[in-house]
């Protein structure tokens, strides 16, 4: 048995939504073990002059695993 936690990222880019989605998740990688899932919640960008797009931008929920204590029973 596990028990996860999430937490909330933004990722952007400035090719693509799957861009952005991948810089989230490797931004999270640094500083959380145990990653096991993904879900996006909102797409976006960003507009520079002349109404081109800028930048991609997805907010997602990143869900890792908790460490058990060690001996801890399953």
């Amino acid at each position: 048995m596990s028990t996860y936690k999430m937490v909330t990222v933004v990722g952007t880019s400035k090719e693509s939504y799957e861009g952005a989605v991948r810089s989230a998740i490797a931004d999270a990688a640094r500083s959380l073990r145990h990653l096991d899932w993904f879900e996006v919640k909102e797409m976006r960008g960003r507009l520079g002059s002349g109404g081109r797009v800028e930048e991609w931008q997805v907010k997602l929920d990143v869900g890792f695993r908790l460490d058990r204590e060690q001996g801890a029973a399953d």
